[in-house]
Parts: C-alpha cells; sequence; structure tokens
C-alpha cells in the first residue's frame, strides 16, 4: 500500500487508511459493506444510522483490531451523560472498547470543563475508550488544546477554501502529536461549484480531498458519498497521492474565490 495513504497516529494505536468514512450523504448498506470490505477501515459513527451499524456490527465481529471507530456526544456537559453514551455504543456494536470518543462541536454543543475532560480520561483509564477527542470550529483555541490538553484528537474543518489551520493549528501540533481528523473537505460543496467570474477549471470532490491529504498534519479526510460510484471515484481520485504544486496552487486560488 503506498505510504500516502497509510498512517499509524500513535495516538489511535492503529494503522488508517487516510480517507475516513461517514455516511450522512445517503450511502446504502451495500455501499457501506463495499467500503468496509475495502480499504477505508476509519468510521465516524452515530449509533442512530442504522445502516453503518448493521454493516460495522458484522465488520467487528470478523475482524475488530482492523477498524478505528469513532463516535462522540452531541451534547457534552455532563460527565454521567457521556459514560452513558459510551456504554450503550458499546452495546449496540457488541465490542469491549471504543477506537475515539469525542465532542462534538466544543464550545457549542459541548464543555471542556475539568469534570467533562475528566470523565473522558477515566473511560481512557478503563480501557473503554482508547483515544478522546473533539471536534471544533474555533482553530485558536484548538492550538492551545494541541500543545496543552488531554485530548488525543481533534476534528476539524479543512479545505481550499477554509485553510486557516495552517496558521492556527497545525504548528501547535508537534509537542503532543494529537491525531488530526479533516471533515467539510469540498466545503458543503461549495468547492465543486464554479463561482461566479470563474473561467477556469472546476476541482472534483477528489481534488479536495487530495488538497487536504497533501498536508503531512491531516491523518485522515472524511468522505461522505452519495453512491458507490462516488465512493470508488474518491478512492481512485487519493490513489493518485498529493497534489503537484501547479495543482496546490490552483486550487489555493480556486478557494480563495469560492471564499470571497
Amino acid at each position: 500500500m503506498d505510504p500516502f495513504l497509510i498512517r499509524s497516529p500513535p495516538r489511535l494505536q492503529k494503522k488508517v487508511f487516510r480517507l475516513g468514512l461517514a455516511t450522512s450523504h445517503g450511502l446504502d448498506e451495500a455501499g457501506i459493506r463495499r467500503a468496509l470490505d475495502g480499504e477505508i477501515n476509519y468510521l465516524f459513527w452515530n449509533p442512530t444510522a442504522g445502516k453503518l451499524t448493521r454493516a460495522l456490527r458484522d465488520a467487528v465481529k470478523r475482524d475488530r483490531d482492523r477498524f478505528v471507530i469513532a463516535t462522540g456526544a452531541t451534547l457534552g456537559f455532563f460527565p454521567g451523560s457521556l459514560r452513558r453514551r459510551v456504554e450503550r455504543a458499546l452495546r449496540v456494536l457488541g465490542t469491549d472498547y471504543l477506537d475515539v470518543f469525542q465532542l462534538y462541536w466544543l464550545g457549542v454543543m459541548s464543555s471542556a470543563r475539568e469534570p467533562v475532560l475528566a470523565e473522558l480520561t477515566r473511560l481512557r483509564e478503563e480501557g473503554k475508550v482508547r483515544a478522546i477527542g473533539t471536534s471544533i470550529h474555533d482553530r485558536p483555541r484548538a492550538g492551545r488544546l494541541a500543545e496543552d490538553s488531554p485530548l488525543d484528537l481533534l476534528m476539524i474543518r479543512y479545505n481550499a477554501a477554509h485553510p486557516g489551520a495552517e496558521q492556527d493549528i497545525f504548528p501547535h501540533l508537534a509537542k503532543r502529536q494529537p491525531a488530526v481528523i479533516s471533515y467539510t473537505a469540498t466545503s458543503w460543496g461549495k468547492l465543486l461549484r464554479r463561482p461566479a467570474g470563474w473561467t477556469g477549471e472546476v476541482p472534483t470532490a477528489g481534488h479536495c480531498y487530495r488538497f487536504c491529504l497533501s498536508r503531512p498534519e491531516i491523518d485522515v479526510v472524511l468522505t461522505s458519498p452519495a453512491n458507490v460510484a462516488q465512493l470508488e471515484e474518491n478512492l481512485r481520485a487519493v490513489a493518485q497521492g498529493p497534489l503537484s504544486a501547479e495543482e496546490l496552487a490552483w486550487m489555493r486560488e480556486f478557494g480563495r474565490v469560492v471564499h470571497g
């Protein structure tokens, strides 16, 4: 396997394929099972996602050690609710540990108060969770958490239209080396549409994923294809490796125009 496509983040304790799977855009169960039978092994999972849950439960029975299962708490303000969420997820999947448990949208839908972080740390120490993390839009705060916090993973927005993590987060990773997961690679589809006044080439989703993965700081970028054809197209795209210097310059200029 091309080393560009495989990472071994110390905090995750496993090798991961750098294109991770989310299922919020309609990929059917057959497509999910195709993904799990192939290269993809990082799964962003919600217990209410029935199609993914069924496929993932079967995959876990076959080879639990292969998969990195990431989930979390939509409302993460109270220690007790976090523990209940973890224990429910373990029961639903029929596994004795989660690879990643994170606080979603830190500062809005969850809190990093000391009791919350202490409970997450206990869950990690008990072995019910192997890594604890958060998704966060506040980039300066994410940079501070990267340098000094118990968090093992940061899930951040990063794309050609929103490259601010390069200044606010990436320089702060070296000290503790938390894993970094990026999402919204296409800026919710905006990077796939021609903006007013743009006369050049318009990126594909594959260009957007390769833009993210061209940064060594990004361990995994999430994709959420609508169907198997999109899944296959995205896999073929990332197999091409990092963008060239010319492609990166084009993507940055396109992202600047899209951002306005």
